[in-house]
């Protein structure tokens, strides 16, 4: 769809992936979206590594956002990205559970959601470097729809916490780009490991 259609939204998604090939579910994920009839990829975070944040251990995640246009209603989003984490190999009650992909809503345009299965934004984004950080790439200048605080102002503040590491990943960008290569946009913790909060 053409993201300046009349109806169309600006929606931010939250991506990551911890099992298997971490690099290629992220970039298949796009590549889905980006097919998908209703949604247009609009924007790319880079990606970041992450600390597992759980009581489990597990491997680190890959974590990345991008922004869509769509003229998808909520829930219907919500049930289209469940679909392609299905296809992707992620197991029913996975939440907890070492996962191929996860897509989460994390913005729909300027609206906040209250239902049984889908809050936006999420009620614990503000203490989740690994969303902050890539998030604020994209959607720094963005104001929160529930605090009237910019992504800016909210990844500065988690950058100031102690937590588990986030750190920028050198092992190729979600449109293919060669390691070595730099990648765009401006990151929240530019290039070093940084301590916070999720």
């Amino acid at each position: 769809m053409n993201g300046q259609e009349t109806g169309a939204l600006e929606v931010f998604l939250g991506l990551g992936s911890n099992q298997g090939d971490r690099l290629a579910h992220l970039r298949a994920a796009v590549a889905v979206l980006a097919k998908h009839p209703r949604l247009s990829v609009t924007a790319c975070s880079r990606i970041w590594e992450t600390e597992h944040v759980g009581p489990d251990e597990q491997d680190p995640f890959l974590n990345a956002c991008v922004a869509v246009a769509t003229d998808l209603a909520p829930l219907d989003l919500l049930d289209a990205l469940k679909a392609m984490e299905s296809a992707a190999g992620r197991l029913p009650g996975g939440h907890r559970r070492p996962r191929p992909i996860d897509l989460d809503i994390l913005l729909y345009g300027d609206q906040v959601i209250r239902e049984d299965r889908l809050v936006v934004p999420h009620p614990e984004w503000r203490e989740r470097a690994f969303v902050l950080a890539p998030l604020a790439e994209i959607a720094g200048g963005r104001t929160c729809p529930d605090s009237g605080e910019t992504i800016a102002d909210v990844c500065a503040k988690i950058r100031r916490k102690e937590g588990p590491w986030v750190r920028l990943y050198d092992g190729g960008d979600l449109q293919g780009q060669d390691p070595g290569r730099e990648q765009g946009g401006q990151g929240c913790f530019p290039g070093a490991i940084s301590s916070s909060k999720a």
